[in-house]
């Protein structure tokens, strides 16, 4: 495996959710943002849409900073098979929340980790299992008055108010939830030869 710890690492993403997340890791990183258009192909999985679009973000990053190492993840609310994103606006995010009261949604994180001078290219995929609460119309308002969560799939801000949407979540990567499985981050960024916990670093 190629040695590229001494590169620069990129997250290639706008998200405020995975910056804060890979923040943990005290690793100096910069964020780009990878500009993909994320319409579903037609008879695309939830699982294969998230994947694909993991992979093309991180590649569309390293495709302008080919020296460095790039992070993509992406996040997609599996429903039966019928994939919902990010809602937007209130109505929409009211309609997801309504479809998914009292059903079991598989959130499907999908992460890549690309350098492209090194040819280094890992992908893996964190699926999260979901219980929802048969929840009332006055309690989907009220915590979409509270936590507009109009930019998480799903609707689910898990790490805030949404928690009290829920009955069980299960998963074996906590963060996966949350939009940056840091397990599997920490475990691709270490076969790419990134060191962690080697020395005490700080948030670049």
């Amino acid at each position: 495996m190629p040695d590229i710890s001494n590169r620069k690492l990129i997250l290639g993403s706008t998200s405020a959710y995975r910056r804060e997340l890979l923040g943990r890791l005290r690793i100096p990183f910069s964020v780009e943002s990878p500009h993909v258009d994320e319409t579903p192909l037609p008879g695309e999985s939830p699982a294969e849409l998230a994947r694909r679009l993991a992979l093309a973000k991180a590649h569309a990053v390293a495709q302008r900073f080919p020296d460095c190492v790039v992070i993509g993840s992406d996040q997609v609310a599996d429903l039966d098979g019928h994939a919902l994103g990010k809602p937007g606006n209130h109505e929409r995010a009211t309609s997801q929340l309504r479809q998914m009261r009292g059903k079991t949604v598989i959130f499907q994180t999908a992460l890549a980790v690309v350098c492209l001078d090194s040819g280094f290219c890992q992908q893996d995929l964190a699926p999260v299992k979901v219980t929802f609460r048969d929840l009332g119309d006055t309690e989907i308002e009220n915590y979409l008055r509270q936590e507009q969560p109009y930019d998480c799939a799903g609707s689910a801000k898990s790490e805030g108010l949404g928690i009290a949407l829920l009955d069980a979540i299960e998963n074996d990567d906590p963060t996966a939830l949350v939009g940056l499985p840091l397990i599997r981050t920490s475990r691709m960024l270490r076969a790419a030869g990134i060191q962690l916990l080697t020395r005490q670093r700080t948030h670049a």
